[in-house]
């Protein structure tokens, strides 16, 4: 094998490569998309919740609309709901300092 053969076999590799980095990119980003949409459907799903079952779960209704409002359209409004029940569920069980 020449040179010339083993540097064209390497940018051939190379250029293989970076398709294929595309294309991991690519359906990286759809699933990520596809992620975000399926929790934005189960987001309006909690929306249809009452009250007793939200609460059950550790959010209020004022939770779920402020996720819905302040996420994009191709955003995940369920990190901000899980942030809300994190949050309510620390002052909600904390104990009393006086006892």
């Amino acid at each position: 094998m020449s040179t010339t053969d083993c540097g064209t076999e390497r940018d051939l590799a190379r250029e293989q490569r970076g398709t294929e980095g595309r294309l991991a990119f690519a359906m990286l980003r759809t699933k990520s998309v596809w992620r975000a949409f399926r929790n934005r459907l189960a987001s309006n799903y909690l929306h249809e919740l009452d009250d007793r079952q939200l609460d059950d779960i550790g959010l209020s209704r004022h939770d779920v609309v402020i996720a819905l409002d302040r996420s994009g359209v191709l955003d995940d409004p369920s990190l901000l709901l899980s942030r809300a029940a994190r949050e309510r569920s620390r002052t909600r069980f904390a104990r009393p300092a006086n006892r």
